[in-house]
């Protein structure tokens, strides 16, 4: 009897080849219990206890995604933007001060100038000037032209009341990423905050251009600003958890209404 159309004929049975097994190298596996050969190497990451000082950095920044921020608080995570901040820096490193190195090059040959008799004229460099106690008083005497502040001083209330002040005394005023940043460029391992009293004249065409772009993305914001609060992120579970509540209370006001 001939096979019905579509039903394929059954395969003719592969014969099954015996494996070659050589005998010179003998099958052991391994035994991975006490005193048995040792586990194959696992990422170990999440099970790592990690320094108070790592542990203390993740639960603020935690903290500060759950709780409420106040606007205080809350403008200093709105920095400027990575290329405007690059001219910042670019112009600053130009009027960093003198090092240690240069300055004691610079009072020596002064004091060999003096030994021979020679008058030495001294002018005043043009440079940043740091240290939140001096940037306070150049503000407070309106010399500042510009005043950048880092975003994450610790305690951030040494620099919280800034902005107001600039504003206040109608001065250009930045908040930048990193207090190591701004440390690096007057030759310290931080600053809380830098100012510029003035520029040379080849400068002035772009600090005026990096003035203009700062008083835009800060002075001119600081009404709205001062109005946003902050934090109120709940973590992937608790959004879940009120996604579904949400879903559930949806589905229930659906059918009361049918």
């Amino acid at each position: 009897m001939a096979p019905k159309r579509g039903v394929k004929t059954p395969a003719a049975a592969a014969k099954k080849v015996p494996k070659v097994v050589n005998p010179l190298f003998e099958k052991r596996p391994k035994q991975f219990g006490i005193g048995g050969a040792l586990p194959p190497k696992k990422d170990l990451h999440r099970f790592v206890k990690w320094p108070k000082v790592v542990r203390i950095q993740r639960q603020r920044r935690v903290l500060k995604q759950r709780l409420k921020v106040p606007p205080a608080l809350n403008q200093f995570t709105k920095t400027l933007d990575k290329n405007l901040a690059s001219n910042l820096f670019k112009m600053l490193l130009k009027y960093r001060p003198e090092d240690k190195a240069a300055k004691k090059e610079r009072l020596l040959k002064k004091a060999q100038a003096e030994a021979e008799g020679k008058t030495v004229e001294v002018k005043k460099p043009i440079v940043v000037k740091y240290g939140i106690n001096h940037v306070t008083y150049l503000i407070e005497q309106s010399k500042a032209q510009l005043v950048v502040i880092a975003h994450d001083v610790d305690p951030i209330e040494l620099v919280v009341w800034l902005p107001a002040l600039c504003r206040k005394m109608n001065i250009p005023y930045a908040i930048v990423k990193g207090k190591a940043r701004l440390g690096s460029i007057v030759h310290q391992k931080t600053a809380t905050a830098l100012c510029l009293t003035s520029v040379k004249n080849e400068d002035k065409m772009e600090f005026s251009k990096i003035v203009e772009a700062v008083k835009a993305n800060f002075n001119d914001k600081f009404d709205e600003y001062r109005r946003q609060w902050g934090g109120g992120i709940m973590g992937t579970k608790s959004q879940a958890k009120t996604k579904a509540k949400e879903k559930l209370m949806a589905k229930e006001a659906a059918q009361r209404l049918t």
